[in-house]
């Protein structure tokens, strides 16, 4: 969830293909040399490519041609400063070391495990308590917060907690509040986007990481905020009455989602926005081609290349069809489906607004009921002998059928137009 102080076609069914005979299988991947399959390059400060749709002017566009500025990129070690808040009106039961171990080194390990070690995440967390001047209940913490309550509630965070903490030497601000202070909710946690800079040691704050968290907290929890640092959007589905089933977009596959899934590492369009993916590890699939799909959550072998994690149709001026495989390893350990994900993308989209829609290729059934957030989405990506084409007038429908799986876990996959 995130805060600012300013503030498509029924889906067909999936037919069943025949394996292919070896020789068959042979001939089609000697048939790869011959197609066009343009490699997408990764995110820099500029992306260029027939795939690469443009940054818009929506809130966390996904768009990948440039990176926005006003963000860091984590394409570096950054630093961040974890800050312990209590309130007069209540001695916390928890020290900070206990506190701390909630979230770290957990959240630093899915964003090292998420960009194939390209990416380190180091936090520092204080070992005292900020106290607050004013109770916990006079800020008036809750989801959806009163822009004046929340400036006050930093500003004081901050001034209290300066004379112990350097900010210019930290990237991130976490503020962890007293999970049992009584005026805390624990569905306030957000990212907190400045329109005017706090400022503190020299340093312009633009955004800080406000935590109220039950102990111990929601699982990912703080993944999936550091995600919004970074300028990736949220793809849950806010009920209007806040009511109802929030997870009808992306389901269990990306962390942005829901950092309950159980297959939360981060789609491969956010890797390639954020500059994990290098130019060969993303195919613009132009004309009818074979493609050996690496899982995106897998770790190369060391000095091995990423391989090939992402495919991509484009769609539209602001609209592609990503292709991914995902399996159950690194972030995706606890996943319960294997296979290739088909998801929509589009640039033009608000963060909530379905910037990203995975897409049910087998919506008549569903999976792990008792474990995913969204079981109709839970089985949602292609095994190998299936077939799926995308809806859409003859000669436009892109048609993804998997073919078969390597003895390293690689899923071979032949995407065409029909």
């Amino acid at each position: 969830m995130e805060g600012q102080q300013s503030s498509e076609g029924t889906p067909e069914g999936v037919e069943r293909v025949r394996l292919r005979s070896a020789a068959a299988a042979l001939t089609s991947l000697m048939a790869l040399a011959a197609t066009s399959l343009v490699a997408g390059p990764a995110v820099a400060s500029t992306t260029s490519g027939p795939c690469a749709l443009p940054r818009t002017e929506a809130h966390h566009s996904l768009g990948v041609d440039t990176w926005n500025a006003t963000y860091p990129r984590p394409a570096r070690t950054l630093n961040a400063v974890v800050i312990f808040v209590s309130f007069p009106d209540h001695v916390p039961a928890n020290a900070p070391e206990e506190l701390a171990a909630d979230h770290f080194p957990a959240t630093s390990t899915f964003f090292t495990r998420a960009s194939y070690g390209r990416f380190s995440l180091r936090a520092d967390p204080q070992h005292q308590w900020v106290k607050m001047p004013k109770a916990s209940t006079e800020y008036g913490i809750r989801r959806d917060w009163r822009s004046e309550q929340r400036s006050a509630y930093l500003g004081d965070a901050l001034d209290a907690a300066d004379a112990g903490v350097d900010f210019s030497r930290y990237d991130i601000v976490y503020l962890v509040a007293d999970p049992d202070a009584p005026g805390v909710d624990s569905d306030a946690t957000k990212v907190v986007n400045l329109d005017q800079p706090l400022h503190a040691d020299g340093t312009d704050i633009e955004r800080v990481v406000t935590v109220f968290e039950h102990h111990p907290p929601d699982r990912n929890v703080l993944a999936h905020e550091t995600g919004h640092v970074f300028d990736l959007p949220d793809l849950y589905h806010r009920p209007v009455d806040g009511q109802g089933d929030w997870d009808t977009y992306v389901g269990d596959w990306d962390v942005m989602g829901s950092q309950f899934g159980m297959s939360p590492d981060l789609f491969g369009w956010h890797k390639w926005k954020l500059g994990w993916l290098d130019r060969q590890a993303v195919r613009c699939v132009t004309r009818t081609g074979l493609i050996t799909l690496e899982p995106i959550s897998a770790a190369p072998a060391p000095g091995a290349s990423l391989g090939t994690r992402l495919a991509v149709v484009r769609t539209g001026e602001d609209t592609a069809l990503a292709i991914e495989a995902r399996s159950a390893t690194g972030n995706d350990e606890t996943t319960c489906t294997e296979g290739v994900l088909i998801y929509r993308v589009q640039s033009d989209a608000d963060s909530g607004g379905g910037p990203v829609e995975v897409v049910d290729t087998h919506p008549e059934t569903e999976a792990c009921w008792d474990e995913s957030v969204y079981p109709p989405l839970a089985d949602a990506p292609l095994g190998v002998g299936e077939t799926f084409t995308m809806p859409g007038a003859p000669g436009e429908r892109t048609r993804v059928e998997v073919a078969d799986r390597t003895r390293a876990g690689a899923w071979t996959v032949r995407i065409s137009t029909v």
